[in-house]
């Protein structure tokens, strides 16, 4: 006998107002960048322009995933479109990656031969670029710890920030010293920093797209929770992977020589998995065979 429950989720908020306005603040940004990098000639504000019109695509896509995990299910997906929030968490990595090997080619190319830029011109926009990056990554603040949707664009931002800070240390440095290998230095320290923060994106994407269990889900707890319940004597096929990049869901064979207990232990399961470990889908299925081969499938225990 196996049964499924799912647990109603508490109101989500769907950040639609935070990705409006950081999507036009960005934008907007993003061409006042690319204006004065190509004025100036500056490969920084390039450089951070590239960037944030990445983010940019990133928000869009965040946002896109966060109105398509609400879509109700439907006879060909029926859990819905949850697993697009995966994607696009794994594809806002992806474009991070390729737009900052481009800069790096670009900058380690300036090395070889720097190119005169305005320093104060640069200052300016990046000092704005601070302003727009910090009042963005404020409004994905409350939920960067629940979903790794809005963690991407908060650290997008928070990175962002951060970028643009380097710039300004890269003009006012230029204006003091006159050393023009300043700004590709700059750029290629900016690639780091953002290759840092991506890389951890990317693997954390890269885990729920394979199915890995979900950073923060203990599966050795789980499988000890199930295995002390009175009258388990076996526990086998415990899958747990994420629905999306705010649920998680388990399957698990309970083998129970004396029988299925009743619907309420099955509920009392289903309430501790998720008040213990937030699993909020969860299928049980009890056995009463020979324990030590629970499955007729080969393979399939384990």
């Amino acid at each position: 006998m196996s049964i499924h429950h799912h647990h109603g989720h508490h109101h989500q908020p769907t950040y639609n107002r935070a990705f409006v306005i950081g999507i036009i603040l960005n934008m907007g940004f993003v061409i006042v960048e690319a204006v004065f990098g190509f004025l100036t000639n500056s490969l920084a504000l390039t450089a951070d322009a590239g960037h944030n019109l990445s983010d940019v695509l990133g928000l869009v896509l965040a946002w896109g995933a966060s109105w398509l995990i609400r879509r109700r299910p439907t006879k060909r997906y029926t859990y819905g479109l949850r697993r697009s929030s995966i994607l696009a968490a794994f594809l806002n990595a992806c474009l991070l990656l390729v737009a900052m090997g481009a800069i790096a080619l670009e900058a380690i190319e300036r090395l070889g031969s720097p190119k005169p830029i305005a320093g104060c011109t640069i200052i300016t926009v990046a000092l704005v670029g601070i302003v727009i990056n910090g009042i963005t990554a404020g409004m994905f603040i409350s939920g960067k710890e629940q979903d790794l949707n809005i963690k991407a664009a908060f650290l997008h931002m928070v990175a962002d920030a951060l970028v643009s800070f380097g710039v300004v240390l890269a003009g006012v440095a230029i204006m003091v010293t006159n050393w023009l290998w300043f700004d590709p230095v700059i750029s290629l320290i900016i690639v780091v920093v953002i290759l840092v923060g991506t890389w951890k994106l990317l693997t954390q994407s890269l885990d729920l797209v394979l199915d890995a269990v979900p950073q923060g889900i203990d599966l050795l707890a789980v499988r000890t929770y199930l295995a002390e319940l009175p009258g388990v004597v076996a526990v086998h096929d415990l899958h747990i992977w994420a629905m999306s990049t705010t649920e998680s869901a388990l399957t698990a064979h309970l083998v129970m020589l004396t029988g299925n207990p009743g619907d309420a232990f099955l509920s009392r399961i289903a309430m501790d998995l998720h008040d213990k470990f937030s699993i909020e889908h969860t299928t049980i299925q009890i056995e009463t065979g020979n324990f030590l081969l629970p499955c007729t499938q080969k393979n399939c225990c384990d």
